[in-house]
């Protein structure tokens, strides 16, 4: 699946810049949550934009204060239009199934809809392989759409592709996150805004890798 992710992303990865890179523009549910996650992991380590596509999440959190920021897709072509749209930040070619981090190293990730590619047996692999490589208290936030269907692709802007795009339950996620390991803070969801997104309802999660401390307990 990984393979066809990755072709596929290729081969729309300069349109999708073009479509997507200014989004925040006309999602302030979205600008707000991105300010409360940068507060919070502003001066803590490395932050990670997980499936960065044209890096729109990474330039707005370095416009808004955090640092040390990177991005990683696992589409090569999403990578490079990346670079294009954000000189200066880290960017590089990853699969989040196994991140190439050491442990326990980064301050937090923004996952925005990049989990909606990974098959819902490997979840929580994908979510512990996250955990991971965040430090004690390291932020996750992950965003998704709600429901239980796959839409399948094999047309993306008279592209040939061959894409799945999975649905999520909210607890359904909830449950993936704690059995990987996370601390789950809040959860939010809201309505798609009309003419500017998909019309599916949307899941924002924010959890926290727990320290050694709680993990006696």
């Amino acid at each position: 699946m990984a393979k066809g992710v990755q072709a596929s992303y290729d081969c729309v990865a300069e349109e999708y810049g073009r479509r997507y890179f200014h989004e925040f523009d006309h999602k302030p549910f979205d600008r707000e949550i991105l300010d409360r996650f940068a507060e919070r992991v502003r001066g803590r380590g490395p932050v990670c934009d997980m499936g960065c596509g044209p890096g729109e999440v990474a330039c707005y959190l370095c416009a808004h204060g955090v640092e040390d920021v990177l991005g990683i897709d696992i589409s090569p072509g999403m990578v490079e239009q990346a670079r294009k749209l954000n000189p200066g930040v880290t960017l590089y070619q990853g699969d989040m199934l196994n991140l190439e981090a050491e442990d326990g190293s980064w301050g937090g990730i923004a996952a925005f809809y990049s989990i909606i590619h990974i098959p819902r047996d490997r979840v929580v692999a994908a979510l512990g392989e996250m955990r991971r490589v965040l430090k004690p208290e390291g932020l996750l936030l992950l965003t998704f759409h709600i429901g239980q269907e796959l839409v399948h692709l094999d047309e993306w802007w008279g592209n040939e592709v061959s894409l799945d795009f999975l649905y999520f339950e909210t607890e359904e996620m909830r449950t993936y996150m704690e059995l990987a390991g996370f601390e789950i803070e809040e959860v939010i969801e809201r309505d798609s805004y009309q003419d500017v997104e998909a019309k599916t309802r949307r899941a924002y999660v924010l959890a926290r890798k727990p320290n050694a401390k709680e993990k006696q307990q």
